[in-house]
């Protein structure tokens, strides 16, 4: 008796144990197909060239002619005055020329770049002072700048850590982007973007239009379309450029 109960528990035992082992094999599979991939270099330049929003100097040259600031560098400078007041932080500097045949010039239209600057809605005071001159057969523009928020790349364009004609080694047979990818591209859309911020976070929801949201209710009211009604006229090719 105590035999044939020893031959039941054991076989018990055996088909308990077929069952563990039958629920263990896909979980031991599961964790064979997982593949870490954290020393696997990112390929993408947005990681490798961030942009970075930043605290920098913002800079503007402006020529003076005969002593004034035309039309063309007035609303440079107003510009650089409201993306001042949007941005900047602390005062405007304001850099003359110390020597050469542009110094004079450029103390008599300072008067001009204050008026510009009020213009362009920058309010405070202003930083005067002068640079050395390197070259005196050269212009000299008078120099603004200020401190605020910019968007920059991090890392520097034009380097090379490897070579991409190396014969003595296989790295370029990777099929990887090449260091310098795409750092050229994050430069020129950190120096476009008007307000860094952007960068970051949308921009909060502006307010509903009123009128063309009760047109399309009373469009769906009266049962027709109420989506806007384009009208295109299409010209044929004869017709264009007259006769």
């Amino acid at each position: 008796m105590m035999t044939k109960m020893t031959t039941m528990l054991s076989q018990r035992t055996a088909r308990r144990a077929a069952a563990a082992l039958l629920l263990a094999a896909p979980l031991a599979a599961c964790g064979a197909d997982r593949v870490v991939t954290g020393t696997v270099p990112n390929g993408d330049y947005r990681a490798t060239h961030p942009i970075a929003v930043t605290h920098s100097p913002s800079t503007l040259d402006v020529f003076s002619v005969a002593g004034r600031l035309d039309a063309r560098e007035q609303a440079a400078v107003k510009q650089f005055a409201q993306n001042y007041k949007d941005l900047g932080d602390g005062q405007i500097t304001v850099l003359l020329p110390g020597g050469g045949p542009s110094a004079g010039g450029a103390r008599a239209a300072l008067a001009d770049v204050r008026k510009a600057l009020l213009a362009g809605g920058a309010k405070g005071y202003i930083a005067v002072g002068s640079y050395a001159v390197a070259d005196p057969s050269l212009a000299a523009p008078i120099r603004l700048s200020f401190v605020g928020l910019k968007a920059k790349v991090a890392t520097s364009c034009g380097q090379w850590p490897s070579d991409l004609a190396s014969g003595s080694t296989v790295e370029g047979w990777n099929n990887r982007p090449y260091w310098n990818f795409g750092c050229a591209q994050q430069n020129m859309l950190a120096a476009q973007v008007a307000d860094p911020r952007d960068l970051v976070s949308p921009r909060a929801e502006t307010e509903t239009d009123v009128n063309m949201r009760m047109r399309a209710i009373q469009n769906v009211r009266k049962g027709t379309d109420p989506g806007t009604d384009w009208k295109v006229k299409n010209s044929a090719i004869g017709s264009v450029g007259g006769n």
